[in-house]
């Protein structure tokens, strides 16, 4: 059965000198005790349930951790972790760096007397969290599979998600950070996916008029609420930050990487996952596929996916 581990830091000076107040490191473990230990992260909407199934669905990537799946919770252990700050805005930071966010794992994985990961598979965000991991930590971390991330953030990802901040700030400032947070995301949906799939999707039919709403709006703004919802808009201002602040020197990193690309990410692009590939020290593999989902497709494309995370699991056996 998966089991909650909390632990408890108290204050924690940050990177950029600022603090996490109450700081509370959450995490779950699932599958085989006394196996190679493999530590999922997605992105910054993700949280430390990655394989629950039943009624409640919360497992964020159980399509692909599960038992007999491609990473297989029969022959592994499995960590997830909530990333900081935790929810609520008082226990926000200004900002907080990837760095941080692996010192809070660090934190975990020697509570649990784990001396040395088999492997982070990270996708987006989680990604460039396993890359910093990687670099601080080198003797703590074997293998990384790292999902549409790359080593620095991209200029224009940076100009959408600051224009993101900027409105969720306007919602904070005339007391409606729900309204901020559903338009923030909208925008940001159409980063995560591509152009194509928007074209073939939606016929632009006009779902309602004075003024002119459609289809396309109408999804946008279902995948705006659902986030509003469950994400608490310091948090976000944080997070999203905190992809903007994301370096990490390749150079330094030793561990054994397979890189995973859609081609079609506007965020993590092709060139730079290749620079990236061609910077690590440790042994390093691109593995590209293509999808219309772009930089979503780590939600989105298993069946394209799983036969390669398949066999950089087998490996670490």
């Amino acid at each position: 059965m998966p089991r909650d581990i909390e632990v408890q830091r108290g204050d924690i000076a940050l990177e950029r000198n600022c603090q996490l107040i109450g700081d509370v490191v959450m995490g779950r473990v699932y599958g085989k005790e006394d196996s190679p230990v493999i530590v999922v992260l997605g992105g910054i909407s993700a949280d430390r349930f990655v394989a629950d199934g039943g009624k409640l669905n919360r497992g964020w990537w159980s399509r692909l951790v599960r038992p007999g799946g491609a990473i297989d919770l029969q022959k592994f252990q499995i960590i997830g972790l909530d990333f900081a700050p935790n929810l609520g805005g008082k226990f926000c930071p200004d900002t907080i760096t990837t760095f941080d966010q692996a010192e809070r794992l660090k934190v975990l994985i020697d509570h649990l007397g784990i001396d040395q990961i088999a492997a982070i598979i990270g996708s987006s965000y989680g990604g460039m969290m396993a890359l910093a991991f990687a670099q601080r930590y080198p003797e703590a971390v074997q293998n990384l599979c790292i999902i549409g991330a790359a080593h620095k953030p991209y200029p224009i990802g940076v100009a959408w998600r600051g224009i993101q901040r900027r409105i969720v700030r306007l919602g904070l400032e005339a007391g409606q950070p729900e309204q901020g947070l559903k338009l923030a995301r909208e925008l940001a949906m159409t980063t995560y996916r591509t152009p194509e799939e928007f074209a073939d999707r939606f016929a632009l039919h006009e779902t309602a008029k004075s003024p002119s709403q459609f289809d396309i709006c109408d999804y946008l703004g279902s995948r705006g609420d659902v986030f509003a919802e469950n994400m608490d808009a310091r948090r976000f201002l944080a997070l999203s930050e905190s992809i903007d602040l994301h370096r990490v020197e390749p150079e330094a990193i030793t561990a054994q990487t397979l890189l995973m690309s859609a081609i079609s990410d506007q965020l993590a692009p092709l060139p730079d996952m290749q620079e990236l590939r061609d910077r690590l020290k440790g042994p390093s593999e691109l593995y590209t596929f293509t999808s219309l989902y772009g930089h979503d497709a780590f939600l989105k494309e298993y069946d394209a996916m799983a036969p390669r995370i398949a066999a950089f699991c087998e490996a670490l056996l």
